[in-house]
């Protein structure tokens, strides 16, 4: 199993980005977290199959249609303790 943790940098919050990224790493089998922090980024972790992460990681590059996605940092992690995908509350970065 694959995971990788990310920090989205970019126009992500108050555009569905949480929410798109809820629904696009549940319909590639990905499980893990989302959640906004409070200097304007979201961080998430992914976890998975090679490939869905993978597909799930570029995905994040273009996001829901109202983002706009400047860079990403990617690094590699412990998966998740829940085999599903869940939207956090915001926390401090």
């Amino acid at each position: 199993m694959n995971s990788l943790r990310l920090i989205v940098h970019g126009r992500v919050q108050g555009v569905g980005y949480r929410d798109w990224l809820a629904q696009t790493a549940r319909a590639l089998g990905v499980h893990g977290w989302v959640r906004n922090l409070t200097d304007g980024t979201v961080e998430a972790v992914i976890s998975g199959r090679a490939g869905a992460v993978q597909a799930c990681f570029a995905a994040c590059h273009d996001g829901p249609p109202l983002a706009e996605v400047i860079r990403i940092e990617s690094t590699a992690c412990d998966p998740p303790d829940r085999a599903i995908f869940e939207k956090k509350t915001t926390a401090e970065r």
